[in-house]
């Protein structure tokens, strides 16, 4: 029987076993099919306190693994592909305490008093063939991580709802054109968001048309894109350096059930802090937030997720 189990390991994931390996929780923390998260398919990280100069993402995640290893936590490479939560009786055939069993995809089922998960939300993107290897080479899907790379040169957002309307004013901070790429004639955000992205001089919308191919240079990077209008299908070439994609996010909860409620777009709604509905299970991180999802906020609901669950097992009579 493990006392906490922390699925993912992204900022949220490593930070809770720093803050549970640190209370002698002894926390086993199983990977998830990305290990390292987001930032690990993120080039330098600049916006992350203590790095002055800026830190690789793979390292960023590489030394949150060591410190949560230093701090007794131990590591599967494994997959979750459910968590039910369980009843044990005593000798006397009353209900002793409340567990949950963590099934993964290898078939290895443990035992555990809580469980952190800190699965991440997955970015949506087009689907076009060398999209997964462009990833952090032009192609991105947030603005506050990486706009700063890309200074007094043209890019594009692809999207036309809140969310893309927002990273598009955002860019124009730093780069010299912003296309905002959408497949209707009209933004589907709020009107006070589609009407301020469409006011900033900077930013000029490509109505009715997506991106069909990425176009790359030499290097391997993004250079432009290949645009294709919905209406007449006529192809045309754009140049830029940067592709955002803001076409939204996926939760990475969905092996919970109903074990957790989440709102209209799958995140997990957490009760009060990072507790959620079934007791004994926290949620931190972008699997739950859908406002910030920047790898610092991430990191703090790792840290609260920790703190509430060695408290939770202390009521319990775990210490």
């Amino acid at each position: 029987m493990e006392n906490v189990i922390i699925i993912g390991t992204g900022c949220a994931g490593y930070t809770a076993a720093i803050y549970t390996g640190r209370a002698n929780l002894k926390p086993l923390i199983l990977s998830g099919n990305m290990p390292g998260g987001q930032l690990t398919t993120t080039t330098e990280v600049e916006n992350f306190p203590g790095f002055p100069n800026g830190i690789m993402g793979p390292e960023l995640m590489m030394n949150m693994q060591a410190q949560a290893e230093k701090f007794g936590a131990r590591i599967e490479y494994t997959l979750v592909s459910s968590v039910e939560r369980k009843q044990k009786r005593d000798a006397y055939g009353q209900f002793d305490f409340s567990y949950f069993e963590v099934h993964t995809e290898g078939g290895t089922v443990y035992e555990t008093r809580t469980v952190i998960v800190a699965t991440g939300a997955s970015p949506k993107h087009l689907g076009l063939p060398n999209e997964k290897g462009l990833i952090g080479r032009g192609l991105t899907s947030c603005a506050t991580c990486d706009g700063a790379f890309y200074r007094n040169v043209p890019v594009c957002v692809i999207g036309g709802g809140d969310s893309a309307c927002e990273e598009a004013g955002f860019l124009t901070k730093f780069a010299s054109t912003v296309y905002l790429i959408h497949r209707r004639d009209s933004l589907r955000a709020s009107k006070i968001m589609a009407d301020r992205a469409l006011a900033n001089p900077k930013i000029r919308p490509v109505w009715n048309s997506t991106v069909a191919e990425y176009l790359t240079d030499e290097k391997g990077e993004v250079r432009a894109v290949m645009l294709e209008n919905l209406i007449t299908g006529e192809k045309s070439e754009l140049e830029l350096k940067c592709v955002f994609v803001a076409i939204g996010h996926v939760p990475n909860g969905q092996f919970l059930g109903d074990l957790v409620d989440t709102d209209e777009g799958g995140y997990i709604l957490q009760t009060h802090g990072t507790h959620t509905k079934t007791e004994g299970l926290f949620a931190a991180g972008d699997v739950a937030d859908h406002v910030y999802r920047q790898a610092i906020t991430a990191a703090g609901q790792g840290c609260a997720a920790a703190l509430e669950a060695e408290r939770y097992l202390a009521d319990h009579g775990v210490h």
